[in-house]
């Protein structure tokens, strides 16, 4: 949903307010290490960010309400930080590791903007209702392809149909599969409905994404029975409050898997990308690039097309071929 176009002053104004807030919160920053004295830096995990704050868990699985310097850039949930006491309750981030892999999309302006960073796993959930959306599937699977991770489908509210419907529904779905990404049904529902989704959770830092409705949030409190209490205790260390249930979390499950809870992924967009870098997402298309007959393919409707005369065979799925083109097409516009 697009939002309101700002007014140059209203772009200037917020600007300004924002550079005094950093300002203020630089010279907090650096007064908290004055102050501490102390020059011993430990590794920690980013578990949760609101504005300036980051709750951050140690080594030994405590947490601490911390601030950053500014010149670290964008620290978001899944990071893996240095940081330096500064006090018994609160400590300062002085240094962002490398990240393995960060998951963005673009903010009003254009700009990417991190979501999560370390993760190992995408989910798209998909539901019989909302019916979903192969655009929006396939741009979920682009940007998985494109920042290195794994990208699982999961197909949720099973208890919704009868076996037949559900059977059907599946299959709507299996050239998914036949591309080479996993498929599994669960339920939230249903007594053991989620151990297919948990077995491919383990030893994974997992986020789930998908439209709005399709139970993502009924998958995350199935998924971690005491996340309330969790929130709560994040909520007292970090002194968020009421914040901290519209934050990204990052949550640990009893079989060695992470999982990122981000309020953040409702909707989603492909950041600035080349053409090229889009082709590389579609992992199919991978035998016939460079194939066709003219160099600067569209893949449309020049003959001798590669990839079209292979949607032809049925070796790519004409729906997605069709997904490709469009974004193709919001690429040119997005320039």
């Amino acid at each position: 949903m697009a939002g309101r176009r700002l007014t140059e002053k209203q772009r200037q104004r917020i600007a300004r307010q924002q550079d005094n807030r950093r300002a203020r919160l630089s010279k907090r920053v650096e007064q908290a290490l004055l102050t501490s004295g102390n020059s011993d830096t430990l590794h920690g995990r980013v578990i949760s960010r609101h504005g300036q704050h980051l709750l951050v868990q140690d080594e030994e699985g405590k947490d601490h309400h911390c601030l950053f310097r500014q010149n670290l850039g964008e620290i978001v949930c899944g990071d893996r930080v240095l940081w330096q006491v500064a006090s018994d309750d609160q400590g300062v981030v002085v240094s962002l590791l490398p990240r393995t892999t960060v998951l963005s999309r673009p903010d009003y302006s254009g700009r990417d903007k991190p979501l999560a960073a370390n993760i190992t796993q995408l989910i798209v959930v998909l539901a019989p209702k909302p019916a979903p959306t192969g655009y929006l599937t396939d741009q979920y699977l682009v940007a998985a392809e494109l920042i290195g991770v794994k990208a699982l489908i999961t197909l949720n509210k099973a208890d919704l149909l009868e076996a037949k419907e559900w059977r059907e529904f599946q299959q709507q779905y299996a050239y998914y599969e036949e591309i080479g990404y996993p498929m599994v049904g669960v339920s939230a529902r249903r007594e053991h409905g989620l151990e297919p989704l948990m077995e491919r959770l383990s030893g994974e830092t997992s986020i789930l994404v998908g439209q709005s409705g399709v139970g993502k949030s009924s998958l995350i409190n199935a998924l971690i029975p005491h996340r309330d209490e969790t929130i709560g205790e994040l909520s007292e260390t970090s002194g968020l409050g009421r914040h901290t249930t519209s934050v990204a979390t990052l949550h640990f499950l009893e079989n060695g898997g992470e999982i990122i809870d981000s309020p953040g992924v409702r909707s989603f967009r492909l950041g600035k990308i080349t053409r090229q870098q889009l082709e590389t997402g579609f992992r199919e298309f991978a035998p016939f690039l460079g194939q066709c007959q003219f160099s600067n393919c569209t893949h449309r409707s020049e003959p001798g097309c590669a990839l079209i005369e292979a949607s032809h065979a049925g070796v790519i799925h004409l729906e997605r071929l069709k997904n490709f083109l469009h974004m193709a097409e919001q690429l040119g516009k997005s320039r």
